[in-house]
């Protein structure tokens, strides 16, 4: 993670933070512990839940973190004295003063550690917006009572919102991201054949996303009647002539997110395919050109879903036509119905217009963009068509 980016963000949260209703803020979601320190834990990404809550306050940042996670914390710059550890790990070091084999046992749980983090930070008696959303209601409850002179609050869609305009090294990383994938498409449909596996594609997709320094996180290629299955892995299912083939690939670069949709159909479209296949393109086209700052996201999911239908696939039934994508896979505001939360320029969302029919097969488009002034500008820059693998 570059440095600068990481200050950038920090000096957002301070802007926020001197116009929030409380004096410091409780990150506990990798992802929000990630924004406010530039720390990933490896934890965090395999468990969903790091076990990390940091203190934001207007003088000073203090992470509270398992004894496991202080090396690597430490190693990516967090100071000693801003690292209050819990639980037991062992590390060794040649003279046994290391700052993480002093670290064992120093506290019992998180709680425990949040709590002194707290105190050190100066925040025994303030009024502190909580990443509720993360953190569970066990752990909020003795905090609270560890706490008394302390008022929390939630502060979980304060957080959230805070993230939803990306600054220009985020756009940078996303839209790097958001190459990388569909590279990693791009190399699949010039290998794909007849004979060709789902799981061939899917291993040249995650070996050309990891070449460019992205880490794959969802690598769907399902084909014929399996097209129809959404999220689900590839297997050794050969490519037949006919056969619909759909793309939904996603990975992480520098922990921001990336999600890109393309189909392709081998040898040539039949007119059912064709014509499903444009509809659905229809729909993500009026999106991106209609797309604008002031409209609410369920707007734009009724742009898609109108278009769609207007072109010839009636009823066409979804639940959200796109979604915003940032540190985290999904971030609001989700473009989907009863969603009133206004889109901003410095946005960047995932658009797309999946169709699933069990039994026929599925196809989708999805791309990634990030809302401007007056309008929208793509990150994805490969064909969006229908693609023809020959048979």
């Amino acid at each position: 993670m570059q440095a600068h980016l990481i200050a950038a963000r920090k000096q957002r949260l301070a802007e926020a933070l001197e116009a929030a209703e409380f004096d410091a803020f409780l990150a506990v979601s990798p992802a929000n512990v990630d924004y406010a320190t530039g720390y990933r834990s490896v934890s965090g990404a395999v468990h969903g839940r790091s076990g990390i809550g940091v203190f934001v306050g207007a003088t000073r940042t203090v992470l509270a973190g398992p004894v496991a996670d202080s090396a690597p914390a430490l190693a990516d710059g967090i100071a000693e004295e801003d690292y209050v550890a819990y639980g037991r790990f062992y590390f060794e070091s040649r003279d046994g003063n290391a700052a993480p084999t002093r670290m064992v046992d120093a506290h019992a749980d998180l709680v425990d550690a949040l709590r002194a983090a707290a105190l050190l930070a100066g925040l025994g008696s303030a009024t502190i917006g909580v990443d509720e959303a993360a953190l569970r209601p066990t752990d909020r409850a003795r905090l609270a009572d560890a706490l008394p002179g302390a008022t929390f609050v939630d502060a979980s869609g304060w957080a959230l919102r805070v993230r939803s305009r990306k600054l220009p090294g985020e756009l940078d990383l996303l839209e790097r991201g958001a190459r990388l994938a569909e590279d990693g498409v791009t190399a699949a449909l010039a290998q794909a054949a007849v004979g060709v596996t789902e799981r061939d594609l899917a291993k040249v997709i995650a070996q050309t996303m990891a070449a460019g320094g992205v880490m794959p996180k969802f690598v769907v290629v399902t084909s014929g009647e399996r097209a129809a299955l959404a999220d689900a892995f590839a297997t050794d299912r050969k490519l037949a002539p006919g056969d619909l083939v759909r793309f939904d690939i996603g990975g992480d670069l520098d922990g921001y997110w990336s999600d890109i949709g393309r189909t392709a159909v081998v040898g040539e479209a039949s007119p059912t395919q064709k014509r499903l296949y444009d509809a659905i393109f229809a729909g993500e086209e009026e999106q991106l050109q209609r797309i604008r700052p002031g409209m609410a996201a369920s707007e734009v999911f009724d742009i898609a879903i109108t278009e769609v239908e207007r072109h010839g696939l009636f009823p066409y039934r979804r639940h959200h036509c796109g979604h915003g994508i940032g540190l985290d896979a999904y971030e609001p505001p989700i473009v989907a119905p009863g969603v009133s939360q206004e889109i901003e320029a410095g946005m960047v969302f995932c658009l797309e217009t999946p169709y699933y029919e069990i039994g026929w097969g599925g196809m989708m488009v999805e791309d990634t963009i990030v809302v401007t002034e007056d309008g929208h500008r793509m990150f994805n820059v490969s064909d969006r068509s229908l693609r023809v693998i020959p048979a």
